[in-house]
């Protein structure tokens, strides 16, 4: 049997968008470990990764379980409820102090919920992770890509991926 960290569905991506959500796992360096960033970051990676600590796919930002790598947003309880205003607040709170994050985490952490916001396989997940995308688009004042402009651009192609990059910075 193989194991590994990500989740099945992750493992269906390409291999760029397998990347994205990769690399925006660990979190920006020198933030306190009480920032809305950190708790955030372990909802995120509740719906990427497997809980090493449980062997198991944690579906809920409050459920027991996870560690501190994959711990919990807020409680953590056992009592069923609907999570999603209370992680609304968190990204409210995250976008407050995002001046305090480094940009370049800003922006992989932004791709990672498009791709989590278009593929994640339930639906309430995949609805919430998308207009936290939408949120975070908005914040920079730009628009959402569309699923297939992010296919394109993520799709293991050069092409799709230098359709949209600038020339001073493609390789």
């Amino acid at each position: 049997m193989s194991r590994t960290a990500t989740q099945d569905w992750v493992n269906q991506l390409t291999i760029m968008q397998q990347s994205v959500l990769i690399g925006s796992v660990r979190g920006p360096d020198g933030i306190s470990k009480y920032h809305p960033v950190k708790y955030l970051l372990r909802w995120y990676r509740r719906c990427v990764l497997v809980s090493a600590l449980d062997g198991i796919v944690l579906t809920t930002p409050y459920a027991f379980g996870g560690g501190g790598f994959t711990g919990t947003s807020y409680g953590p309880t056992t009592l069923e409820h609907d999570w999603r205003d209370q992680m609304n607040g968190l990204v409210g709170q995250y976008l407050q102090s995002v001046d305090e994050l480094p940009h370049h985490f800003q922006l992989h952490f932004m791709h990672a919920a498009e791709i989590v916001g278009y593929k994640h396989p339930d639906q309430l997940i995949r609805e919430w992770w998308h207009q936290v995308y939408v949120r975070l688009v908005h914040d920079l004042h730009l628009w959402p890509e569309t699923e297939e402009q992010m296919d394109a651009r993520l799709g293991d192609e050069i092409s799709g991926w230098a359709a949209r990059a600038d020339e001073a910075t493609s390789s």
